[in-house]
C-alpha cells in the first residue's frame, strides 16, 4: 500500500513535544554535510552556472560538466583541509559511482573517518529511475564493498523520492534519510519494512539554491549561516537544536566562497556547548538517549 506523508507520521508542533537533552548539557549539534556526486557526460547536466547559447541543451554541455569537475579536481582538497583543521569528520552525501571514478577522493574520505550516507548511484532524479529498488540495492551495496560497512543513511539527489521510496530504502538497510526537511529535530516515520528516522537536512542551509538559485554573492553564505546558528544556538538553552550545513565542492569550494565556510566555523568555534557530529551519532543519540 502507497502511504501518504501524513499516514507516516502524524503532524506534532514542537512545542507540544518533551525536549530533547544534548549530553553534557550542550545546547547545538552542528551537523556538516558535504555532497559529492558524477555528472554522466552523455546526459544533461544535473545543473547549470553557464546557461547553454540560445537556451538549447547541449550534449555533451562540456562547459557545466567541466565546472562541476572542477570540485572534485580541486576544491573537494579545500574541505578536506578545512576538517581536517577542525578535527571534524562530517557526513558524505556520496553518488555511489563516485567511489568508481573518483576513487582517489572517495578514499581520501573513507581515511579521514567521514561518514558515507548514500545519495544514488549517480546524480540524477529519484522519480526518473526505471528500476528504483534496483538502484538502491546497488548504490548500498557498492558504498558497503568501499567501505565495509552499508550506510545508516539516505539523501536523494535533489531530495527527490517518491511515495514508495521509504518502504524501498528501509528494505535495504537505510535507518536514517535527510529528505524531510520539516523539523529542527529527528523525527520517526512509519513504513511497511520498519521504521525510519528524519534528520534535520536543510534546504536553506544549500549552496545549491543559495548560490545557484537565488544567485547570493559569495559572502551571503556566512551571514545566513550566522544567522541560522545564533538563533538555534539561543533556543537550545531549552531543548536540543540539529543545524545542517550542505556544500559542494563545485561550489564552496571555490576559491571565491571556502573562506566565508572557513569564517563561519571559526564564528562556531567562539561558543561552548556546540557538538560536532555526524548522521549515525545524531541517530543513534535519538533512538537511544532521547528515546530511551
Amino acid at each position: 500500500m502507497t502511504m501518504q506523508p501524513r499516514e507516516r507520521v502524524p503532524y506534532s508542533a514542537i512545542v507540544d513535544r518533551p525536549p530533547l537533552v544534548l549530553p553534557g548539557g550542550a545546547r547545538i549539534v552542528v551537523w556538516s554535510i558535504v555532497n559529492l556526486e558524477v555528472w554522466d557526460i552523455g546526459k544533461p547536466m544535473a545543473r547549470q552556472v553557464l546557461p547553454a547559447p540560445t537556451g538549447q541543451v547541449l550534449l555533451p554541455d562540456v562547459p557545466n560538466w567541466s565546472w562541476h569537475e572542477y570540485g572534485m579536481r580541486v576544491g573537494v582538497w579545500r574541505f578536506f583541509k578545512l576538517y581536517e583543521r577542525l578535527g571534524i569528520a562530517p557526513t558524505l552525501s556520496i553518488n555511489a559511482r563516485v567511489t568508481l571514478d573518483y576513487e582517489r577522493v572517495a578514499r581520501q574520505a573513507l581515511e579521514a573517518g567521514w561518514e558515507f550516507m548514500g545519495h544514488s548511484w549517480e546524480q540524477g532524479p529519484i522519480h526518473k529511475e526505471e528500476d528504483q529498488r534496483a538502484m538502491i540495492h546497488r548504490s548500498m551495496d557498492q558504498l558497503e564493498r568501499f567501505t565495509g560497512t552499508r550506510p545508516a543513511g539516505w539523501l536523494g539527489p535533489g531530495l527527490t523520492q517518491t511515495l514508495e521510496t521509504p518502504e524501498l530504502l528501509a528494505e535495504a538497510g537505510v535507518k536514517y534519510i535527510g529528505d524531510w526537511v520539516y523539523d529542527d529535530e529527528p523525527t520517526t516515520i512509519h513504513t511497511e519494512k520498519g521504521p525510519l528516522v528524519t534528520l534535520p537536512y536543510t534546504v536553506e542551509l544549500n549552496d545549491i539554491p543559495m548560490m545557484l538559485v537565488q544567485h547570493h554573492e559569495s559572502d551571503y553564505l556566512l551571514k545566513r549561516a550566522i544567522d541560522q546558528f545564533d538563533r538555534l544556538y539561543e533556543e537550545g538553552a531549552e531543548r536540543a537544536k540539529i543545524m545542517s550545513i550542505a556544500i559542494h565542492p563545485y561550489i564552496s569550494g571555490q576559491p571565491h566562497r571556502i573562506r566565508y565556510l572557513e569564517a563561519f566555523y571559526d564564528h562556531v568555534a567562539k561558543h561552548s556547548g556546540v557538538l560536532h557530529w555526524n548522521g549515525v551519532q545524531l541517530l543513534e543519540w535519538y533512538r537511544g538517549r532521547a528515546q530511551g
